[in-house]
């Protein structure tokens, strides 16, 4: 697995698609994340330091995880299929379980900036699915 960061999001006008482009950390490859509008929004709100005054779905799903005894620990984007990537949230259990939880990409995403967690790719991800310019 390689760490990977948020570096921009940008919207593709020509094929009308809002993305999330990833860095790799220590590296230079780059992985461009389609989404959809709810959750750049819910990024977008997160990475401007706006606190809605009713939690928004991604702060009340982080919430419940926290309320249950449970931690998020990262994101993994795990998969390719159709051209559309898979993700999991791992969560660690007051017992020392972990359990993984599938999940679209863009909403692991929304849920790892609001608990502060790394977001990973698979190695076979990137080989697939990266490119050096974005």
């Amino acid at each position: 697995m390689i760490e990977m960061v948020l570096s921009k999001i940008k919207v593709d006008e020509n094929r009308h698609e809002q993305l999330v482009v990833f860095r790799e950390k220590d590296g230079n490859r780059f992985l461009p994340v389609v989404i959809g509008l709810p959750e750049i929004h819910a990024i977008k709100l997160k990475l401007g330091n706006v606190k809605p005054p009713r939690p928004m779905t991604h702060d009340l799903m982080l919430k419940i995880v926290h309320e249950l005894g449970g931690k998020l620990q990262r994101v993994v984007i795990d998969k390719l299929e159709n051209n559309t990537f898979h993700a999991k949230l791992h969560i660690l259990k007051e017992d020392g379980q972990e359990v993984v939880i599938d999940s679209r990409p863009s909403d692991s995403v929304a849920i790892a900036l609001r608990a502060q967690v790394p977001v990973f790719a698979e190695d076979e991800i990137l080989k697939t699915a990266s490119v050096y310019e974005i």
